[in-house]
């Protein structure tokens, strides 16, 4: 217990030191540095390690930072290399106004250990205004009766420069009756007074126009110019004369709109509108007119708007009295404002640390500055904060306070602490300004995120768009601060073959997950990753979940038809014998669907024949069939258009062309077509019709026996071999399907079927037909069953 007690006293010395150490080099002479207004900004102007012998690096290391009055920073400071640059452009007339020098003080802080340094920056007056006139013409009225040397007050110019770029001199325009004297009142102000050289003569010259120029003292000098209109007028001897040639007056700042200044008053012996007198201000500047007003026949002055003695504490004002004969007296009006107590004191907050850890030694939590734009026991204050916490106030110089830590803090007692730091002036009567401040404790990483469902299951339409968001991912965290703030991101997968990287990526804010490119149904029909979630503690802490991504199929594929070929060749023509009977089945349409489910199942439909109700397609297994008997008035030659459509939203079809050919026998197995049978008849229709026919039966049945005996030979020399195409275990036995309907066509469409190797499913290929009829090729595309196990040839 001792132990602690005499650690504790020796850091409290430590502190008293540091804050020793401030005191006395604020209390030092400030640094001075100056500048010319309108310089650019980023301009140098000092090194402050330099000028207060600190090492390179102390300024970064210590916290250092500038403080100031101002409510822009004007001031720059790199910590770094402690020089001091401008940070805005300076305009001297904005900032101090007529007041010379301008001086703009500024405070060097430095926290670790805390230390403050005076400084002060003054801006210099460059010639960046010139001359400038209120009114744009001077009206004179003159009595020819004037005598020489009689002089005339001239409106002053107005050059917001000041020293030597301020208003230096004026002259006239050259003219035989008048010169200007120029005179300096000794406190920088200069005013002008016309002199008349020759006695006027109003029948000779009623009137005069002459030129005033205003010079500042700048190099090179600016000018202003006003017009001068010299009236000549008839004798009136006597001016008005006001009681009192200067008027002094107390307002208090807080003096309603519309009080009563003061009264002023002038007399004029003459009579008539020669002794009619008129009260008006004499060339008063812009700021007085918007201030006072002033009865042109009583003198009585009024205020017009509000005081502030924080701005200006004293107006000087120049009333004149002009009888109806033109003939004018001046009195002046000085106005002190005096200060009230109407402003409540202000706190800046230099610097604030929050959140402070938990069992840190004695720390400084603020550094702030009070200020009362008040004056006398008005601008006095006082500052205080509650009882019984564990903080302390301590006044340092410049009106700075610093907040510090009386013990160390415990989290788990009190994370957060609310402050109210009360400043109270000593005006009457008394005004103060409470600032509040919370101050939290920092917490230790020891929780790690944790997401609101081990596994999450997400569900994306093939064809989707690319950076489609499919999903969110959520994890929460119970820490606080940084140790909550969770950054998600996608693991490295299993399976090394899953190209995850260009499949999904992930929002590392918010769990956001996006597919990267479309999904093919037919290519990848579900994948799983796992996402990681990390806090920004240190060291970081984090957690894991298994996504799964089942793509669901669309309808992005056609029905392709396998049968009849539409490769471009010459057509397919299936012959139907003239004795067929109804429902005799004339040929089968074969298509397939890449898709899956209800997209994949086809429905057939005979969309245009050549001539309607002869023929028929069935809706499910597409059997072209006959509708009726045939008779000998039918046509030869037909053409049948049948449409496969699939049933998914929205459908898709493809059709395909049938050419059918009646023949008279079952054993004729090709006919021409009529045009050229036509042909044929004409050049010898009995001769030439019987030898072709039997040319034509005997070389097709030779032809048929060949490839007949040549096809079984084939096939027993590979199987024997473990060539072609093997017959695995399966739903389909290894043997031949037969299409070919009721055994009345020329011939059976066969077809040799097997699975394809390690599918595991019920797909299968139609390899080929076992003995091909006129026009009909090997098909090898594959048929995907339907969901119920029955394939899409309806067999």
């Amino acid at each position: 217990m001792e132990a602690r007690v005499v650690h504790a006293l020796q850091k409290r010395q430590v502190l008293l030191l540091c804050v020793f150490l401030g005191v006395s080099w604020a209390g030092a002479e400030p640094l001075r540095y100056f500048v010319a207004e309108e310089t650019e900004r980023g301009t140098f102007l000092a090194n402050l390690a330099i000028d207060l012998g600190l090492g390179a690096g102390e300024l970064s290391a210590r916290g250092s930072r500038i403080v100031s009055d101002e409510t822009t920073g004007f001031l720059l400071l790199n910590p770094l290399t402690g020089d001091l640059l401008l940070n805005e452009k300076l305009d001297r007339e904005e900032l101090c106004g007529p007041t010379e020098p301008c001086v703009l003080p500024f405070q060097l802080l430095l926290e670790k250990p805390f230390q403050i340094f005076r400084a002060e920056l003054w801006v210099r007056d460059i010639n960046d205004h010139s001359p400038v006139f209120l009114d744009r013409e001077i009206t004179l009225n003159i009595l020819e009766s004037t005598t020489p040397g009689a002089t005339f007050l001239l409106e002053s110019a107005q050059d917001s420069d000041v020293g030597i770029n301020n208003l230096r001199n004026y002259t006239v325009s050259s003219n035989v009756y008048f010169h200007i004297n120029v005179h300096d009142d000794g406190e920088g102000n200069v005013y002008s007074e016309l002199v008349l050289d020759k006695v006027l003569d109003r029948e000779e010259v009623p009137e005069l126009r002459l030129t005033l120029t205003a010079l500042d003292g700048g190099s090179p000098p600016r000018s202003g110019t006003t017009l001068i209109h010299i009236l000549v007028l008839d004798i009136n001897d006597n001016i008005p004369e006001f009681v009192e040639s200067l008027y002094k007056v107390q307002v208090p700042e807080n003096s309603p709109v519309g009080s009563l200044i003061v009264t002023v008053s002038a007399r004029d012996l003459d009579t008539g509108s020669n002794g009619e007198i008129v009260y008006a201000f004499f060339y008063a500047t812009e700021r007085t007119l918007k201030t006072f007003r002033i009865n042109s026949t009583s003198g009585n002055l009024h205020l017009k708007a509000e005081l502030n003695y924080e701005a200006i504490q004293t107006y000087t004002l120049t009333i004149q009295a002009k009888d109806g004969g033109g003939l004018s007296g001046k009195c002046t009006v000085v106005v002190h404002v005096t200060d009230i107590n109407d402003n409540p004191p202000e706190l800046l907050m230099s610097s604030l640390t929050s959140p402070i850890a938990e069992n840190s030694p004695e720390t400084v939590v603020a550094v702030f500055r009070i200020r009362d734009r008040d004056s006398g026991n008005n601008a006095k204050m006082v500052c205080s904060i509650q009882d019984h916490l564990p903080f302390v106030l301590k006044p340092s110089v410049e009106n700075f306070y610093t907040l510090v830590t009386e013990r160390p803090l415990d989290r788990e007692s009190q994370a957060e602490y609310n402050i109210t730091i009360t400043v109270t002036d000593l005006g009457t009567p008394r005004l103060k300004t409470q600032h509040n401040l919370t101050v939290t404790v920092s917490d230790v990483n020891d929780n790690a995120p944790t997401f609101s469902q081990t596994t999450y299951t997400l569900r994306v339409r093939e064809n989707n768009s690319p950076a489609l968001h499919i999903g969110s991912v959520s994890a929460t965290d119970r820490d606080s601060g940084a140790n909550a703030q969770v950054t998600y991101s996608l693991l490295p997968p299993h399976d090394p073959q899953l190209p995850l990287g260009s499949l999904v990526s992930i929002n590392a804010d918010n769990g956001q997950l996006f597919a990267l490119r479309s999904l093919d149904f037919e290519a990848l029909q579900a994948f799983e990753f796992r996402v990681g979630a990390a806090d920004r503690g240190s060291p970081a802490l984090s957690s894991q979940a298994l996504v799964r991504v089942l793509v669901a199929d669309a309808n992005d594929n056609a029905p392709f038809v396998l049968y009849p070929l539409q490769n471009g060749s010459a057509p397919c023509t299936e012959l139907v014998p003239r004795a067929a009977e109804a429902g005799y089945l004339v040929a089968k349409v074969v298509a397939v669907d890449g898709d899956s489910g209800q997209n994949a199942w086809l429905s057939y439909q005979l969309l245009k024949a050549t001539e309607p109700g002869l023929f028929g397609v069935w809706a499910h297994n597409g059997e072209v069939r006959t509708a009726r008997p045939l008779s000998e008035r039918d046509a030869v030659k037909h053409r049948l258009l049948v449409l496969v459509r699939d049933h998914g939203e929205p459908p898709l079809s493809a059709s395909v062309t049938l050419h059918v050919l009646l023949v008279d026998g079952f054993s004729q197995p090709y006919l021409p077509l009529p045009d050229a049978a036509a042909a044929e008849a004409r050049a010898d229709p009995l001769t030439v019709y019987l030898v072709v026919a039997l040319a034509s039966v005997s070389s097709l049945f030779l032809f048929s026996v060949l490839v007949f005996v040549a096809v079984r030979l084939c096939r027993r020399r590979r199987a024997a071999s473990g060539g072609g195409c093997s017959v695995p275990e399966g739903p389909f036995p290894g043997h031949l399907v037969d299409v070919s309907g009721a055994g009345t066509l020329s011939h059976s469409y066969q077809y040799e079927v097997c699975l394809r190797g390690g599918s595991g499913t019920g797909e299968f290929k139609f390899l080929k037909p076992i003995i091909p009829n006129l026009q009909f090729q090997s098909i090898g595309r594959e048929v995907e069953e339907y969901p119920s196990g029955q394939n899409d040839l309806g067999f």
